[in-house]
């Protein structure tokens, strides 16, 4: 073996222990529930909650949601930049990356000053505050939609693409739903998946619109009360996160193949 590949299985050893250890350590915790003896007593108190299902599927839902909302508005806009507006790029990526400074509890009580009164009243009802909610995860989350559709733009020849398609009678929602996005669908995947984890694990939005009816404030009230639980929580949580992982990219593979890019 050579020296710079013994080096190399070292390092990934060593960043699979400080990866793995942490996630043993807590999990055996969590089986600590019954004094003197390993149990998942703490994982059957989690799973029989119903406000953890009801959490669960309250964030899960958003987090669709955000993403489809992010698809029909990003890609596009990021499609258009670089077809019309390639001057702006650099303008339109620092504007995108503002939410990275912008500190989101800044973010929520901006939402709920000027959606809560006159004319927007949206805080009122359970639509409005959820068309809220989802509007506030997509700004937290644009950095990583945008930027995964952009890359996935810049790996192909957007402008050729275009030319020939339209030289052949196709529109613009042709172009975009028929070689766009099959083109940079590994990059939209990418997104789509750190915004679902992101949305899945807020806390400070969702606990001032929502409160209890989301995942984060949930775990966070649970982190506060129950230490086993909270435990068990955190793991399922973490598995429940790559087995979503898992879902979508095997959900991905049953698609159209991505067209050749043109070069």
């Amino acid at each position: 073996m050579k020296p710079k590949h013994f080096w190399s299985w070292i390092w990934i050893f060593i960043g699979g222990l400080y990866f793995l250890v942490p996630l043993f350590a807590t999990f055996r915790f969590s089986l600590q529930m019954k004094k003197g003896e390993l149990s998942l007593l703490a994982y059957q108190k989690v799973f029989s909650d119903p406000k953890f299902w009801s959490t669960f599927m309250f964030s899960l839902e958003m987090a669709i949601l955000t993403i489809l909302v992010s698809l029909v508005l990003v890609v596009p806009f990021a499609y258009w930049v670089r077809i019309k507006l390639p001057r702006l790029r650099i303008i339109v990526e620092f504007i995108t990356m503002m939410p990275f400074v912008i500190p989101a509890i800044v973010l929520v009580f901006g939402l709920i000053r000027v959606y809560s009164g006159a004319p927007f009243h949206l805080t009122n009802t359970q639509v409005g505050t959820d068309i809220l909610l989802i509007g506030a995860y997509f700004i937290i989350t644009l950095p990583y939609m945008y930027r995964s559709a952009d890359n996935g733009l810049d790996a192909i020849n957007v402008r050729v693409l275009t030319e020939a398609a339209q030289s052949l009678g196709a529109g613009w929602g042709t172009i975009l739903w028929r070689i766009i996005f099959p083109n940079i669908r590994s990059g939209l995947l990418s997104g789509a998946l750190l915004t679902l984890t992101a949305v899945i694990g807020e806390y400070a939005i969702a606990a001032f619109l929502v409160g209890i009816d989301a995942f984060g404030p949930y775990m966070n009230l649970l982190g506060g009360n129950r230490t086993y639980e909270s435990t068990a929580l955190a793991i399922i949580s973490f598995f429940l996160a790559w087995a979503l992982t898992g879902m979508i990219q095997l959900a991905s593979r049953g698609g159209p193949q991505n067209l050749p890019a043109v070069k």
